[in-house]
């Protein structure tokens, strides 16, 4: 699945082209590593999105294509 529409499936960023923003700004990485919109994520990605400030730090743990709101934060595990 796509970094942007994953990032807006699992509701860390609210928008589709709010995640394709992020990406094209160098404000979101995979693996360490900055990466674009149309990156492929898979389960087992290390990512981090930075917003100001602020810095979050996920592991993907599944890609489904359609999510529901209460199963959103099923998609991830916040790592400290």
């Amino acid at each position: 699945m796509r970094l942007d529409k994953w990032l807006k499936n699992s509701r860390l960023i609210k928008r589709r082209t709010v995640a394709n923003e992020a990406c094209d700004a160098g404000k979101v990485t995979a693996n360490g590593r900055a990466v674009k919109a149309s990156y492929e994520v898979k389960a087992g990605d290390l990512l981090e999105l930075k917003f100001g400030e602020r810095v979050t730090r996920v592991k993907v743990l599944s890609t489904q294509e359609i999510v529901g709101k209460a199963d959103a934060a099923g998609m991830y595990e916040e790592i400290r």
